[in-house]
């Protein structure tokens, strides 16, 4: 159905196409890829505004200086060849922490082996259709960003084509194609992505991307695109089930099995009746260090490990796999399992570069806000965790923590998502900050993306790096829990010792110059934060600090009851400090006000399963890169 409205948006639009600049002009540099999609839509007569709209919606028009994504896709229209990236890119299992996080059970691990490249479905071959379409060679169209703008385009009108549909000049006639540029394999999912593609042009966007391209796509607010075409894609109706996704999205159930195989063990999740039981509080980020495909056969591998949602990363698609009432083994420590949500993404930190496509992230983020408001869950930094921001249940175990999402996560844009974008709450010299770096132009050097040492890809990142003093030289704050030893932090991709993240929020413990320091692991740490690019903003906020005439008090990574909590039958556990000290004088933003819990769930059978509740009041706190837990009895509040 079209609109007056959307065929004057269209007339907007398409003399950028007819009336695109002579060759003879000469543009700024930082116009080209402007001109780029003017000219791959004039040559394959596509609209120029659903050429913007989709590559948008795959990668907000970035190049990432030809690398590719999590998923193996390259450039702004995310031409997938993963068969190429995986063969170029070694990629790190998530090691082996305990996901199931109680050390009162076995450990529960597992590692995801990739697929041979003649497995890869499809949609992770786009490349090679692009390139069949175009005649260009497979390496151009990764590398060069005007040839993959057309093999964009030219995959856009084979799909029309395919359709019946004509190569028209009203972007109203396109939906069809676009859904079917997703990969989508099921109609819910294509829709979804089509819609989104069509929200972007009714909105218009404009943007600086990562190579210094200024793009515009003008806003069409009139158009409504002909959605009967869905009818015609001839794709799969999947199945819904019982999956619990916001409407927005589109959501299938694949659930992952509750069996029970003998000498006592079981998997790969509890039972638990959430929220009537115990609360919901947190929701957890990760990304899979898999494929889609191997993800979704690992999740329903009874001996293997679990989580509530996967998310892929083309399309968006999202697979639930537990009722969020069940609790799934995922973020390694078992206090935050029985009170969170998990949500794998398709994708591996480092690739050797990393970037989510558009796509994933926004439906991600209707995901956790449909979750958030479900269960009353704070949309904050406190609340809102990658797995690099749990911490480990004891001092044993934080060798072992997961770093996923990595740095390369973008919580800034995430947040702006989910409505809640990083804003000061406070002037600059406030006593609390919270992290915001420009991620297209905050480029720390991370090294071990490929191998141990070397340098990883150039790459935009939502994390500052933290020194022992004001000077770029200084060494790395210590993180005596990943290196008991003493040795300074590292510079490692997978080294969360000295890294504060988007989004998080630290007391300040002094200024000097452009460089802030903040209370963090039990001492002062600085990070570099100029006036006139600063990587923090001011906040307000409530802050613990040891109570009076306290030298020290403990730090956990759980907060369970009180030994006299637990009735007969359930075994104490024990609550026992981590490593870490807070120090009088020192300063931590309070997250939250916890009660202790534990939930005691041992067998298959779940007659037994006992939330136990203790009287001791417990604090989260941003205490170093992830978040830890203090008793109230041992703290005073202060406002900050």
């Amino acid at each position: 159905m079209r609109t007056a409205g959307a065929v004057a948006s269209a007339a907007l639009v398409l003399p950028l196409v007819s009336a695109g600049p002579s060759a003879t002009v000469e543009l700024p540099a930082q116009d080209t890829l402007q001109r780029d999609f003017a000219a791959a839509s004039q040559r394959y007569g596509v609209p120029q505004s659903v050429l913007l709209a989709v590559s948008y919606l795959q990668s907000r028009w970035d190049s990432h200086g030809g690398a590719a994504s999590v998923t193996g896709g390259y450039g702004p229209m995310h031409l997938t060849d993963a068969r190429t990236a995986l063969a170029e890119a070694p990629h790190h299992s998530h090691g082996a922490e305990d996901a199931r996080g109680d050390e009162s059970r076995p450990a529960r691990t597992g590692h995801a082996e990739l697929p041979a490249a003649s497995q890869l479905p499809d949609r992770l071959r786009t490349l090679e259709r692009a390139a069949a379409l175009t005649g260009l060679p497979a390496r151009r169209l990764r590398e060069s960003v005007s040839a993959n703008v057309r093999g964009g385009a030219a995959l856009l009108a084979a799909a029309q084509r395919q359709l019946e549909q004509p190569l028209s000049a009203d972007p109203a006639d396109w939906y069809g194609a676009v859904a079917r540029y997703s990969g989508a394999d099921d109609t819910a999912t294509a829709t979804t992505y089509a819609d989104d593609v069509f929200a972007v042009i009714r909105a218009g966007e404009r943007r600086t991307t990562d190579s210094g391209q200024r793009v515009v796509l003008p806003a069409s607010p009139g158009l409504e695109p002909d959605t009967a075409q869905a009818g015609r894609l001839g794709l799969r109706t999947a199945d819904a089930g019982p999956a619990e996704c916001p409407p927005t999205v589109a959501c299938e159930w694949i659930p992952a099995p509750y069996e029970e195989f003998g000498e006592g063990d079981y998997g790969n999740h509890d039972k638990a009746g959430r929220p009537a039981k115990q609360s919901i509080d947190y929701i957890v980020i990760h990304d899979t260090e898999a494929t889609w495909d191997v993800t979704l056969q690992l999740v329903q591998d009874p001996t293997y490990v679990s989580w509530q949602y996967s998310l892929r990363s083309s399309d968006g698609h999202i697979a639930q796999h537990l009722a969020l009432q069940d609790v799934g083994w995922h973020a390694g420590n078992w206090y935050l399992n029985a009170k969170s949500v998990g949500l794998e993404h398709e994708g591996f930190l480092t690739a050797p570069d990393a970037w989510y496509t558009e796509a994933m992230y926004r439906t991600s983020a209707r995901l956790v806000k449909y979750l958030a408001g479900k269960y009353d869950i704070p949309l904050d930094r406190q609340h809102i965790l990658g797995h690099d921001n749990v911490p480990g249940p004891t001092t044993a175990s934080i060798r072992q923590m997961h770093t996923d999402p990595g740095p390369y996560w973008d919580w800034a844009h995430y947040f702006r998502l989910l409505g809640r974008p990083f804003h000061p709450t406070a002037g600059a010299e406030a006593g609390v900050v919270t992290i915001r770096p420009e991620y297209d132009e905050h480029r720390p050097v991370y090294t071990g993306c490929v191998r141990a040492g070397e340098v990883c890809a150039t790459h935009g990142s939502g994390a500052v790096r933290l020194h022992i003093a004001p000077r770029a030289n200084a060494p790395l704050v210590k993180d005596i829990g990943l290196r008991p030893g003493g040795q300074d932090s590292t510079t490692g991709v997978n080294d969360t010792g000295a890294r504060a993240s988007a989004g998080q929020q630290y007391a300040v413990a002094g200024r000097a110059g452009d460089w802030t320091a903040i209370w963090y692991l039990g001492q002062k740490a600085w990070f570099h934060n100029p006036r006139k690019q600063p990587a923090a903003v001011g906040a307000r906020g409530l802050v613990l600090t040891p109570k009076d005439g306290a030298a020290e008090i403990p730090v956990y990574g759980r907060a369970y009851p009180e030994p006299a909590a637990y009735p007969a039958g359930v075994p104490v556990q024990p609550v026992t400090p981590l490593p870490y000290k807070l120090l009088a004088g020192q300063r931590y933003v309070v997250g939250d006000r916890m009660a202790p819990e534990y939930y005691f769930a041992p067998v298959f059978d779940t007659t037994g399963h006992r939330v136990v509740r203790g009287e001791e009041t417990y604090y989260e706190i941003q205490f170093g890169h992830r978040v830890a837990y203090v008793k109230a009895s041992d703290v005073r509040l202060l406002r900050s």
